[in-house]
């Protein structure tokens, strides 16, 4: 690989989790956490692999790659459900016990961190593999995918960490639910695409439309996310400066 595409697979990832940490104004969390869980997100790629290889050998067994049902659960499981578990397993192994994830605000970073650690991994090896064209790609729709869905998570996560028992696990379960919903649906909007599967009935070019209205909407989400945590934590730092600890 060529240092420009090296440098093209790797700056998407590494400029989001610097906007992640520039938005996080009010109280920064320490950068040997934001590092752990980009390393952590990074190396959970190599369980995906082959769990999505072992899953996609049993998809392949028993529905023809070309159909429907293939794709779709080839998005939604072998893809969304394993990629977004993993992150979840590595976000709160390494940081939701810990002293510094003392806001809800924090859960987004985290997340963040951790899926750029991941989305950088898989860049690499897209890029490698198919060259200029894909490194473009990728940098426009992928990797800001994977921050789009797991910051969703990240914003149910950082809920839960303030909300123990049952309501906690829901914040946690709702989470996961909405970072698998997202990332299966541009996942499945793009194999389909790709297959020809609904040819018949659905243009190749509607699923892409498909594919990027997905993103919109998480977007949206995403933003509307930020903004609720941002407020919380901006009143935290205030009412700590108002009322200083002994």
């Amino acid at each position: 690989m060529s240092y420009t595409l090296l440098a093209l697979a790797l700056a998407p990832g590494i400029a989001i989790s610097l906007f992640m940490y520039w938005r996080d104004s009010h109280n920064r969390e320490p950068l040997k956490w934001l590092l752990l869980c980009f390393l952590l997100g990074a190396l959970s790629i190599v369980p995906a692999v082959f769990i999505e290889q072992g899953i996609d050998i049993g998809l392949k067994q028993n529905f023809p790659t070309n159909g429907i049902l293939y794709n779709i659960l080839n998005a939604f499981v072998s893809a969304a459900l394993v990629e977004e578990l993993l992150k979840y397993c590595m976000l709160r192994w390494a940081v939701y016990n810990k002293k510094a994830f003392d806001e809800p605000l924090d859960g987004i970073v985290y997340a963040v961190m951790v899926s750029m650690g991941f989305a950088t991994v898989e860049n690499i090896m897209y890029v490698y593999n198919y060259g200029f064209n894909t490194a473009i790609m990728r940098m426009v729709l992928a990797v800001p995918g994977h921050a789009f869905w797991t910051l969703l998570m990240g914003y149910y996560v950082g809920l839960a960490k303030f909300n123990k028992g049952s309501k906690g696990n829901l914040y946690i379960l709702k989470g996961i639910f909405l970072a698998i919903l997202f990332h299966g649906t541009y996942d499945a909007c793009l194999f389909l695409s790709e297959s020809g599967a609904l040819s018949e009935y659905v243009t190749s070019g509607l699923l892409v439309i498909g594919a990027i209205a997905s993103h919109i909407i998480a977007l949206i989400l995403c933003i509307r996310a930020v903004h609720i945590h941002r407020k919380k934590s901006k009143l935290q730092k205030q009412k700590n400066i108002d009322h200083p600890s002994l």
